[in-house]
Parts: C-alpha cells; sequence; structure tokens
C-alpha cells in the first residue's frame, strides 16, 4: 500500500478563509477551488458577484496543477509557439488548462492539494492563491515543510 498525504477539510477551510479578505482589500470578486493531490475537489467558495462561468474553469485549474505537477503557469509558459509543449490541447474531458494560476502545494516533497482562483486577472488569482498558503503555512507551522510549484 501507498501512504497518501492530502490536506483535511479543516485545512483547506484555512486557505479559503483567506481569499474573501484579501479579495475585498484587492476591490476582486473571485472563486477559489482547492483540489486534493489527485485533483479531486477538496473544498470551493465563490463571492458574491463573482463570473458564475468561471466555476467549472476554477475547478478544471485545480485538477491541472495537481495532475501536472507544476504551476500552471509553467505549462502554458511551453505551451507557446517554438516552445517544446506549443499545441497542447485540452484533455478528451476538457479539463486541462493553460491559464495561469493554478498551483500545486507540497509537503516534504509529496503534493498534498492544489488550488486555483479565478476571475481576476491572472497577477490577482496568484496573489490571492499565495495568500492562502501563507495564511497555511503560519497555521501549520510547518514553512520548512511547505512550498507551492510556481
Amino acid at each position: 500500500m501507498l501512504p497518501i498525504k492530502r490536506l483535511s477539510l479543516d485545512d483547506a477551510e484555512v486557505l479559503l478563509a483567506v481569499v474573501p479578505a484579501k479579495l475585498i482589500e484587492m476591490g476582486v470578486s473571485t472563486l477559489f477551488a482547492d483540489s486534493d493531490e489527485s485533483g479531486n475537489l477538496i473544498a470551493f467558495s465563490g463571492m458574491d458577484g463573482a463570473k458564475v462561468r468561471s466555476m467549472n474553469a476554477t475547478n478544471d485549474k485545480s485538477f491541472t496543477a495537481a495532475g501536472i505537477r507544476h504551476g500552471i503557469d509553467a505549462l502554458a509558459e511551453a505551451n507557446q509557439p517554438d516552445r517544446p509543449a506549443y499545441g497542447i490541447v485540452p484533455t478528451p474531458d476538457e479539463r486541462t488548462f493553460t491559464i495561469v494560476d493554478g498551483r500545486p502545494v507540497l509537503i516534504a516533497g509529496d503534493i498534498v492539494e492544489s488550488n486555483a482562483v479565478s476571475t481576476g486577472t491572472p497577477a490577482q488569482d496568484l496573489e490571492v492563491a499565495g495568500a492562502g498558503l501563507q495564511k497555511f503555512v503560519k497555521k501549520a507551522n510547518t514553512n520548512h515543510l511547505v512550498r507551492s510549484v510556481l
């Protein structure tokens, strides 16, 4: 048997709790998805005024980050003309995203979750997701073990 490390719902809620405060500070309404190491949804949060059509996209960004084991920005960068992954298109289930902001989170080298934010700009989405991770690291007191793949 393989041991699997993943965040609990309580851990995911720590990440989700940061999102509204950070977004109110930024003046953006958004959606936040938190998935386990396999890309299965753990928790989802949406603010009033967020773009409803972005719900699936947010979940799929988190799914993609877990699946490729890297931040989506790495895939987006590689999927440009004259780059090694140019031409990557969505998988048959259309869940693979190349829009920046989904990222996996590792603890002691193991992916334990991935998260994504949608409806702001890519830079805003990354900033919000990063704020959630920082809050989780402070709560878990595991700064030396936790890192996000960017």
